[in-house]
């Protein structure tokens, strides 16, 4: 099945993101947007739009290869693998995660954005001290 054409320009405005082309969020987002993720909620555009700004900053890199689509009516949800570079993280080097997003659209942009993924392999692992009590943690975890 084909994307529906919001879902591909959604995809293809997340594949090219950079610092100097943060403007094309305007094609796929409404105004009204609605966004979430693991550290926060905002709403509204120009939220976005800062958050963005912030988050893209001080990245070396960040790509997202979008691996599978499941459209329904006016929703979708998305499973991704994010690979990015920041210099505070990793000592510099690529950290990768999954997640998924749940969109939903009006008017051919999208009103819903809702991101799961996991916040300790993405940011807490990778911070000298704090990465080494999340690990083993984890690895007791998953023990029982």
């Amino acid at each position: 099945m084909n994307n529906p054409d919001w879902l591909t320009l959604f995809i293809k405005v997340y594949q090219n993101l950079n610092t100097n082309n943060l403007h094309t969020l305007e094609q796929t987002y409404h105004q009204d947007i609605e966004f979430q993720d693991p550290m926060h909620h905002l709403r509204g555009f120009n939220s976005l739009h800062v958050y963005f700004s912030h988050l893209y900053e001080n990245l070396l890199s960040c790509h997202f290869d979008v691996s599978n689509t499941v459209v329904d009516n006016e929703q979708a949800v998305l499973f991704w693998t994010m690979t990015f570079e920041h210099p505070s993280l990793n000592k510099g080097k690529a950290i990768t995660v999954e997640g998924n997003s749940l969109l939903k659209q009006r008017d051919g942009k999208v009103i819903y954005h809702r991101d799961q993924l996991d916040l300790g392999a993405m940011l807490y692992e990778h911070i000298p001290l704090l990465g080494r009590v999340i690990k083993t943690i984890k690895s007791r975890a998953s023990q029982y």
